[in-house]
Parts: structure tokens; sequence; C-alpha cells
């Protein structure tokens, strides 16, 4: 087969994969809450059966990550355990619990002339999924999706496509038997880069695009998509330390933002302090975190109060997804704000602080899709925040900002009645 046709045939496989979505999507548009609640369950069910087939080819895919040299904080993303598994499945489930996002009256306005207008959500239509690496992703775009009317085309990274094709087998699978058409979920069994170019140019066919990982993969994807992109992108988040913050309430914090999971998107990776406080609080802080094998970076201030390797103006704008974390001395909160509009990337910031004048202050100048209070940034994700799950975590401002759940995965449109109305 030469090239011209083999370019032709991978155009032609993602069309048929589009119009197959596009579809479906116009059947999900029309089923009940009830409809999708049982597909959604009968989803985690089969998942729960299969989880050992499941973990199988996940190992396949861990071994080969290994293999070819990533890095622990990657691998352990990539791990799909007994507990993991579940964690999934009971995700499904919590997903089915929720409100029906779709159908609510947003606003509702009868005019002078009679004219009846109700803004009600609907669904976006086809979402193309496309992520890095975390194959629970596969189940959480899924339930998501299916919960709130949207058909989805799902396209994991290279280094889990065994777990994600297990996935999106059984979630087909389990939709057969239900009133939901099983082409609402469709995965990509092709690795091939050239496939997702051809997917995120399908305008008139898919309605969104929603990449998941990298930086440069997300700047990728955005700068060739022909389709409006919600990106979710890297977390390069920050905790302030106040100079009225709590000693213990500061090392907790700072600990576990860092150590609970250094390998995603909310946990810390720079770490400023007030310097009045410093002196007492950083090396408290440090001692914990070196105790739990973090590896710490830090300015000159920083170092002169905890012996520490010393940070290089790349440090300030990594995002480590491992056990290390950079330190800066600062001597107001102003500066505090400043260095995290500078290096950071708008996810998720936090401030440990007894002063709830500070407190207001960072609330207002930290322009973050989440900014905390006296707790870790760890709390920026979808289960934890109440909306069962996310299909990630937007950096932008439009149309969707910090975890998406359900509800960002509606739009709207305005349903207008009269008795014979024309206008004059």
């Amino acid at each position: 087969m030469n090239e011209k046709n083999t370019e032709k045939d991978k155009k032609e496989k993602i069309f048929n994969i589009a119009v197959k979505a596009v579809k479906a999507s116009r059947k999900l548009r029309e089923s009940g809450t009830d409809e999708k609640r049982k597909a959604l369950n009968a989803i985690a069910d089969l998942l729960d059966k299969k989880a050992d087939d499941i973990k199988f080819r996940n190992e396949i895919d861990v071994e080969a990550a290994r293999e070819d040299g990533l890095g622990k904080a990657l691998i352990d993303r990539l791990i799909l355990d007994e507990n993991r598994i579940k964690s999934m499945t009971d995700g499904i489930r919590e997903v089915a619990s929720l409100e029906d996002p779709v159908g609510r009256v947003l606003e509702k306005n009868t005019l002078p002339s009679g004219l009846e207008i109700i803004k009600k959500s609907v669904p976006l239509g086809v979402i193309a999924m496309i992520y890095e690496s975390r194959p629970n992703v596969t189940a959480d775009s899924a339930a998501l999706c299916l919960m709130s009317s949207n058909a989805v085309i799902l396209r994991g990274g290279s280094e889990s496509l065994n777990s994600n094709l297990a996935i999106g087998h059984y979630i087909r699978e389990a939709l057969q038997d239900t009133d939901i058409h099983p082409d609402s979920v469709q995965i990509f069994d092709d690795t091939d880069r050239e496939l997702v170019k051809y997917l995120v140019t399908m305008k008139g066919l898919i309605d969104v695009v929603i990449p998941r990982g990298s930086e440069e993969m997300i700047n990728h994807i955005s700068a060739q998509s022909t389709i409006p992109v919600i990106g979710h992108g890297k977390g390069l988040c920050h905790i302030y330390i106040d100079e009225s913050a709590d000693k213990d309430m500061a090392v907790n914090i700072v600990h576990n933002a860092k150590v609970q999971r250094p390998g995603v998107c909310n946990a810390v990776e720079t770490l400023l302090v007030h310097s009045s406080c410093a002196g007492d609080i950083l090396p408290a802080v440090c001692e914990k975190l070196a105790a739990s094998g973090v590896e710490l970076r830090g300015d000159e201030r920083s170092a002169a109060l905890y012996s520490m390797n010393g940070a290089s103006k790349e440090d300030w704008s990594t995002e480590y997804l491992d056990l290390i974390l950079s330190i800066k001395v600062v001597d107001s909160i102003q500066e505090a704000v400043e260095h995290i509009e500078r290096y950071g990337s708008r996810h998720s910031d936090a401030i440990i602080t007894s002063d709830n004048a500070a407190r207001d202050k960072f609330f207002a100048a930290v322009d973050s899709s989440c900014v905390y209070h006296n707790a870790s940034t760890r709390f920026t994700d979808g289960g934890q925040m109440g909306l069962g799950a996310e299909i990630g975590i937007s950096n932008q401002k439009l149309h969707a900002r910090g975890p998406m759940g359900l509800k960002e995965l509606t739009t709207y449109k305005y349903l207008l009645s009269g008795n014979g109305l024309v206008r004059p």
C-alpha cells in the first residue's frame, strides 16, 4: 500500500469514528436520567468483574514503561492496582448518583409581549478526549460524558494502550445490554499520532477537544485543532506560608501537598515563606520533607536556614511531578503573589495564614482556578470537590475553569414560546 492510500485510509478511519459518535450523540440527547444511571452502574459492575483482566493488561503497560526507563512518578500514574480499580468503579457509581446536568432550567422569563424564554442546559455533543499516562481517565471520562449525554472519542497515550483498550472494551460491552448505544464511547486502538491530527480537524463532527497531559502535548493539540479546545495543562502549584501561619499546620499541609502523591498535577512544586517566620517554620517544614525523601532546592536565604541544593532560575518554572520542591523566602505577601503570577500555571495555589486580611488579599490577587486557605492543594480533584470525578482540570477561563465535572460538560440553548407572536 502506498503512502497516499495509507493517508486516505487513516482519514476514512477517523471520519467513520466521528460519524458514529455524532449518531450516538443524537440518541444520547433524548436519553433519560434513569437510562443513563442504569448504564453507568452496568459499566461499574462489569469493570469490577473484569478487574483481574484489567490488572493483567495494566501490568503489561507498567512493565513496558519500566523497560523504557519512565520515571517513578510517571509509572505511579500508570499503575492500576486493586484499590485504584475499586476507586475507579466507585467513582462511576458516584457519577451515576449525581443530579443529571442536562435539562436544568438556568433562567426563565416572560416578556411583556407574551414571549416566554427558557434558558436550559444541553450537552456539548461530541467530545474528543486526548490524554496521557493515567488509564483511570478512560473510565472517568466515559462516565462523565455519558451522564452529561455527550458522546466521547477517547485517545490515550501509547504507554497505557493495553489498559485503556481493556477498560474501553468492557465499557462498550456493558453498554450493549442497556438503552445507551455502545458508540457513545469509542476508543482508539492505534497510537499513530497522525490520527490525532485528523481527529482535531474534524470540525462539524466533533464539538470540543479536551487534551489532558503535558504542556507540550496540549500546546501541540491547540496549535493543530480547528475545533474549540479546553486545555488541561500543567500544575505548577505554590504554597505561601504567611507571617501569621500556624507552624504545625504549615508543616502538615506542605508535607501532604508534596508527598501524598507527588506525580499529579495538584501536588505543590514551589514553597514561598515569609521572611519574618522563615527562621522558625522553614527548618521544621524541611525536616519533615527531607525525612520523606524530598529533594529540596532553595534560594540563598532558604539554604541559609536549612541545608539544601541551590535553586536555578529553571526550578521556579518546573513542574517536577516528583519528590522535589523549590523554596524561596519572600518579604511580603505581594512578593509571593508576584512570584506566583510570573511562574505559576493558574492551577492551584494556597496561603497558610491566621490573618483574614492576608487571606482575602491572596484570594483576590491570585488568578488561579483554585485558590486555597489553610488547606492542601491536593483537594483540586473532582471526587474531593463533590463532582464525582473530573474529565480534567482546566487552566483556562473559557468555557470551564478548574475541575470539570458534569455541569461543565454542558452548554445551553434558549427555548422560546409564543401564541402566534410576530415581530412588529
